[in-house]
């Protein structure tokens, strides 16, 4: 009985083939997780599409910060500047109406011509009536240009509000789901579209648009305080024609080197348009 005693033990000691497929479960478990098996593991198409999400993620982090800065300044500015319009706007409002005062001065100089008895004087001077008069040509200019500086002003705002909802689409659709080749190639497809669409020259306009706008309102002060005061009108047109000349020589000097440091907007639509130093040289 002895012997066939010790030979049963060695029998019970030997693992069976369950054990060993858990141990290889185990070791592949291991291996699995490991970073230096993940690594060997991978073909070449996964390891690309590996490194194209990363390259991606560098390039949209960047994208999305520069232009959701860009939108905040323009609503701001935009707000700003706007308020500002507006209350110039309604300042002379009261140049496109008539003004009956001037009836009633009219009015008492000639009573005091016939109190004086300068009867001839009194009825030839005449007595501004409401029904015959209308603004002057200068100052329904004045009122066009400044309106039209608050409507580019609010429409830049509103492209500033749209451009964030852009944005914030591409940011949170790009991937998509599904495996990593998949998400990777819906993103390409999205910023292709970026690209096909003009993205960057549709959100760089709003910023233009500011800036028109700016440009509009310096001509419509100056216009409106040189029927006042020309004196103090100086002032005002010449800080708008350097503003004006300042930019311009940015604007060329951008096209003429791209690396140039002072980039605007505008520089960098002309480019899109192949609008570059051959054109202005």
């Amino acid at each position: 009985m002895a012997p066939e005693a010790e030979r049963v033990v060695p029998e019970k000691d030997q693992p069976t083939i369950s054990d060993l497929a858990g141990i290889m479960k185990q070791v592949l478990d291991v291996l699995q997780d490991s970073t230096i098996a993940s690594k060997s593991g991978k073909d070449a198409r996964s390891r690309f599409w590996g490194v194209y999400k990363r390259v991606a993620e560098e390039h949209d982090s960047e994208f999305l910060e520069r232009y959701t800065s860009d939108m905040d300044i323009v609503l701001v500015f935009s707000g700003l500047f706007s308020a500002v319009s507006t209350s110039f706007i309604v300042a002379m409002e009261s140049n496109l109406s008539f003004d009956s005062s001037d009836t009633t001065n009219a009015l008492l100089a000639q009573l005091v011509q016939i109190g004086l008895g300068n009867l001839a004087t009194a009825s030839s001077a005449p007595v501004p009536l409401a029904s015959t008069w209308s603004p002057p040509t200068m100052t329904i200019w004045i009122q066009i240009i400044a309106y039209a500086s608050l409507s580019m002003s609010l429409l830049a705002a509103f492209g500033a509000v749209l451009g964030k909802q852009w944005l914030g689409y591409y940011k949170s659709n790009r991937y998509g789901r599904g495996s990593q080749e998949e998400r990777g190639k819906r993103r390409q497809e999205m910023f292709d579209g970026i690209v096909t669409w003009y993205f960057d020259a549709v959100v760089q306009s709003f910023p233009v648009l500011l800036q028109i706008s700016l440009l509009l309102f310096g001509i419509a002060l100056g216009a409106n305080i040189w029927t006042e005061q020309p004196s103090i009108a100086w002032v005002i047109i010449a800080t708008t024609v350097f503003g004006f000349l300042f930019y311009s020589l940015t604007v060329m000097a951008c096209l003429i080197s791209p690396s140039c440091p002072f980039q605007t907007p505008i520089s960098t639509i002309l480019r899109m348009l192949k609008i570059d130093s051959k054109i202005i040289l």
